[in-house]
């Protein structure tokens, strides 16, 4: 398979991490640009310009390795719900518009490189493998935290809007992965506040 052209600084800037960090950041690239797969220990560790040996003292395991990579993926998420309640407390209608943004910052590396979720389950058919367990988790949690966010913004059935918000952002990460409609983040940002508003006004009549 042709390799992509690195990242431009990619190696200086590599050449400064940790070996583990290197790993991590090497089966990052090769797992979005050639899916988890089609991707050996060994290219991971000629990437990560160290050796097979060296990256089964980290993981155990290639399986290892790639539910680590995803556990970070969603730490990163987190991360923004995180920060997004800290900076607009009890103000659920904020949370919701800031979390959404959030989705709409990153569509450009989507686009680029593909969601490391959908990526990663069309490589991970078995619904037990513990990485594909932890992006159910992941979603699953997710999802409760905009229901919460939901109800603080007075939205009559917050399940549903956030069941709504949901599929509205997976939408637009792959309308930007494949390229299927322009103006993703306009369009999942203002569909957003439509669901925002319809549900506060059918709790209102």
């Amino acid at each position: 398979m042709a390799s992509s052209p690195p990242r431009p600084g990619r190696d200086t800037r590599v050449a400064r991490l940790p070996p583990r960090e290197r790993i991590l950041d090497a089966a990052e690239e090769l797992f979005l640009r050639e899916g988890i797969r089609a991707v050996g220990v060994q290219a991971i560790a000629e990437r990560a310009k160290t050796t097979k040996m060296a990256l089964y003292r980290h993981f155990d395991t290639k399986d290892a390795l790639i539910e680590e990579w995803l556990r970070i993926v969603a730490a990163g998420y987190s991360s923004a719900f995180d920060r997004t309640e800290s900076e607009h407390p009890g103000d659920g209608r904020a949370q919701v518009l800031a979390v959404t943004r959030f989705f709409v910052e990153g569509l450009p590396d989507v686009a680029e490189r593909g969601c490391p979720f959908v990526n990663s389950v069309a490589g991970l058919p078995d619904r037990e493998h513990p990485a594909r367990r932890l992006i159910e988790d992941h979603k699953a949690t997710q999802r409760r935290r905009l229901t919460d966010m939901c109800e603080r913004a007075g939205v009559r059935d917050p399940d549903e809007a956030a069941a709504e918000i949901t599929f509205l952002m997976e939408g637009a990460q792959i309308s930007a992965q494949n390229g299927s409609v322009d103006r993703a983040g306009e369009r999942l940002l203002a569909a957003v506040k439509a669901v925002l508003e319809r549900g506060r006004a059918d709790g209102e009549r």
